[in-house]
């Protein structure tokens, strides 16, 4: 691995490590759960989470668990993720579930499939006491979010970086909120992860694709344009709005 390289991987850690302290989202002794797909922010986001184990002076147990929808053709390398976690010391689990795609032809099978497998997740941390959980959404997710909130349902709300749930008893984080898709694709180029087996044929990222489109024309007019609608949630002059 080249110097350029390195540098760029520390800097991804180094911003990682601000966001969860920003945030306060890991502590000493915590038992986290690492909602894997397979794709390359979720792989970013548990090699970052072990390799920041290896210089902290606090210790964190990980786990990872991959959910598997039995009615959706999505497949991921699991002798790839296997290697991936035993190499990290982090204990993974496979949970298969039914999300009943055919038996709801009225909802959106991207919808149903989602919905589906946050429930089992959050069911599984429950049922084996995790009081923390953490997903691999990153920046742009965050500003793609809150765009279409505010455009679909008028309504100023995105992802944040901590998230209290179920009476305080999880705590959902997200150690890359300050990251880029870019740099996320960086990552992963440089660790050379591997891609999917199978892409989902459900998925639907019409609405998505189009507000990332949309906020590409914002950074033509100004090159900070993503930068700053992540900013502007953090920075509300209620003083100046109707």
């Amino acid at each position: 691995m080249n110097k350029s390289d390195k540098n760029f991987l520390r800097k991804v850690i180094n911003l990682s490590g601000k966001a969860i302290n920003q945030y306060k989202m890991v502590e000493g002794n915590d038992k986290i759960l690492v909602a894997v797909s397979g794709g390359k922010d979720s792989l970013a986001l548990l090699d970052i989470l072990a390799e920041r184990r290896k210089f902290l002076p606090i210790d964190y147990e990980l786990h990872a668990i991959h959910i598997v929808t039995d009615d959706v053709p999505y497949e991921i390398d699991r002798e790839f993720l296997s290697r991936f976690c035993e190499v990290r010391h982090v204990t993974l689990h496979v949970i298969t579930t039914h999300a009943g795609i055919e038996e709801k032809p009225d909802k959106k099978p991207c919808f149903t499939c989602s919905w589906n497998r946050r429930k089992e997740l959050f069911d599984f941390a429950q049922k084996t006491g995790f009081k923390k959980v953490a997903f691999g959404h990153h920046l742009d997710d965050a500003i793609e979010t809150l765009m279409m909130n505010m455009l679909m349902h008028g309504n100023i709300s995105s992802i944040p970086g901590k998230l209290s749930m179920f009476d305080g008893n999880i705590e959902v984080i997200r150690p890359l909120i300050l990251l880029t898709n870019n740099e996320m694709k960086e990552y992963a180029r440089i660790k050379q992860f591997v891609s999917l087996k199978k892409e989902c044929p459900y998925e639907d990222h019409t609405l998505r694709n189009t507000t990332r489109q949309m906020i590409n024309q914002f950074e033509k007019l100004n090159p900070q344009a993503k930068i700053n609608l992540f900013k502007s949630m953090g920075n509300i002059d209620e003083e100046y709005l109707p």
